[in-house]
């Protein structure tokens, strides 16, 4: 077994914040070792880990209500440094004696810093008398700081928008140094890891593997898996991860639901077969989906459907697995990300908004008996292509733009037929031949067409037609949590248009969608 030790590690105690996530990319992004638990676990988690450093993440609560988060009494007993961000400072200062209030002043978006005294925690890129700026997210604010803490930073509605005790080495900030939106917030928390904890930059992707392969065995043991395998990028790193930890322990499931993009399905079952000779079992159950799909046009309750009947599927395959006399698989393996989590359920397990459900978050119906495998959990899809180009699965495919779990179904908005379907599988295949054909795929974070369930009047010859609309999406982004249009040339989108109406029956329309995400999603539905 690998075993990997992490003496100098960083942990991130979750508040509920729907940003925390982004603070271990940032101390990853600074080659240090983080893990992320909600401050329900802190404790435990502190005393496993026993981390050089602790950070204290925002949170949607307040501190001034009863019974709201707090840190763990052991984490100031250690004398370790702490950094505490947003409600991270609220409940430091409050936990130390200071005074948190509502009431005042709130303070959402950009603000400015202004810079007071000077702190290795900003030293090299912020000037004492300097105004810099930051993101803000609060309506509580630190009124009174406790014992031995001093302002070295102020905004006009943060009066402690950076408050430290030095000699203890806790700081803490108003404003949320992990988002973008502060330019230099990725510095200020590299220097928290490297001068204040006096951390080295030795944590990579290969650690992560290795450490992903220790945690795998240590939960599965000798038992066996199967995996959910999409065909997408998601899955397949996580397929060939658990492969690496457990070997034949592992059974790949791919299920056709008939929602896949064209030639798609041979192409998964030739790789995996052929590439890496993973035990794979191939359901066409496309029949069965797309019956149980008919009618439906609420987007919740397609991706609902089709996750019960992902579900029911690994439930039968996994009974004639367990056939063969050695053994029911005990775990599900997938190849859940972070966005995905996060969109669905509060990483913390927390109160938190539904933004879409995701077929493959929220676990198992009790009666199934397995457990999760989820090594991704906690990655961005950058990261996650970065763990398979470490794990040597090659660029064409760790390069492909990201499909969802629910396929086709959810970019043909409205009811789902075969002949729809059919129809937007054409026009993908054509639209995605003409990026790669004008060498922009690479550039585009996902790119896909949309199916809409409008018709309009169209001429073609001498003739009426009365088709289809179709929608081309295109947008960039780094981690799927925000997301821009990508703006081709007009010249591209005409010739595409052209190509999709003169090639495909059913479609005499084509727009393009140039919303970004906020306030729009990535996905139509």
């Amino acid at each position: 077994m690998t075993q990997i030790a992490h003496p100098d590690s960083i942990l991130i105690i979750d508040f509920g914040s729907q940003v925390t996530q982004l603070i271990a990319r940032r101390i990853r992004e600074a080659g240090v070792y983080c893990e992320i638990h909600p401050f329900q676990n802190a404790a435990a988690a502190f005393e496993k880990m026993q981390p050089k450093g602790v950070i204290f993440s925002g949170g949607p609560a307040s501190v001034t209500a009863e019974g709201s988060p707090r840190a763990p009494q052991a984490v100031f007993e250690s004398g370790v440094p702490i950094l505490g961000i947003c409600y991270g400072q609220q409940t430091l200062c409050t936990q130390l004696g200071g005074v948190v209030e509502g009431g005042h002043a709130a303070e959402f978006g950009r603000a400015d810093l202004e810079v007071k005294a000077a702190s290795p925690l900003f030293d090299g890129f912020w000037e004492v008398g300097g105004r810099y700026p930051v993101w803000m997210s609060h309506g509580d604010r630190v009124t009174r700081l406790p014992e031995g803490f001093e302002v070295i930073a102020t905004s006009e509605n943060a009066p402690f928008a950076i408050a430290a005790d030095e000699r203890r080495r806790y700081y803490t900030t108003m404003f949320h140094p992990e988002v973008v939106h502060t330019p230099d917030g990725a510095k200020l928390l590299s220097n928290f890891v490297h001068r204040i904890v006096g951390l080295k930059s030795d944590w990579t992707m290969s650690a992560y593997r290795a450490e992903m392969i220790r945690k795998i065995r240590e939960q599965v043991g000798s038992e066996r898996v199967i995996c959910g395998l999409s065909g997408g990028v998601d899955s397949s790193v996580a397929a060939v991860l658990i492969h690496e930890a457990i070997g034949d322990q592992l059974t790949c499931i791919f299920v056709d639901h008939g929602l896949m993009r064209m030639n798609e399905a041979d192409e998964v079952v030739k790789m995996f077969r052929d590439h890496y000779n993973i035990p794979l079992v191939h359901v066409d159950a496309s029949d069965l989906f797309l019956t149980e799909l008919a009618g439906v046009s609420d987007p919740e309750a397609k991706r609902k459907t089709i996750g019960r009947l992902f579900i029911e599927v690994f439930e039968a395959e996994a009974a004639k697995i367990a056939a063969d006399g050695k053994g029911a698989p005990k775990f599900l393996a997938q190849g859940t990300l972070y966005p995905d989590v996060i969109e669905s359920v509060s990483f913390s397990g927390g109160p938190s908004v539904t933004i879409k459900s995701h077929h493959n978050v929220g676990g198992l119906p009790e009666r199934m008996n397995m457990k999760l495998v989820e090594p991704l959990r906690e990655l961005f899809k950058d990261e996650v292509r970065a763990l398979g180009r470490e794990l040597g699965i090659p660029d064409s495919f760790i390069g492909r733009h990201p499909f969802p779990g629910p396929g086709l179904a959810i970019r043909c908005p409205g009811g789902i037929t075969p002949e729809k379907l059919d129809i937007l599988r054409q026009a993908d295949a054509i639209y995605l031949d003409e990026i790669r054909k004008s060498g922009q795929y690479d550039k585009i974070w996902q790119a896909f067409a949309v199916l809409l369930p409008v018709q309009t009047v169209g001429v073609m010859g001498d003739g009426r037609t009365y088709e289809f609309v179709c929608a081309l999406r295109a947008v960039t982004s780094v981690d799927g949590m925000t997301a821009d249009f990508y703006q081709f040339d007009m010249n591209f989108l005409g010739k595409t248009a052209t190509r999709i109406i003169n090639e495909v029956r059913g479609i005499n329309r084509v727009v393009y969608d140039v919303t970004s995400k906020p306030p729009g999603t990535i996905e139509w539905e």
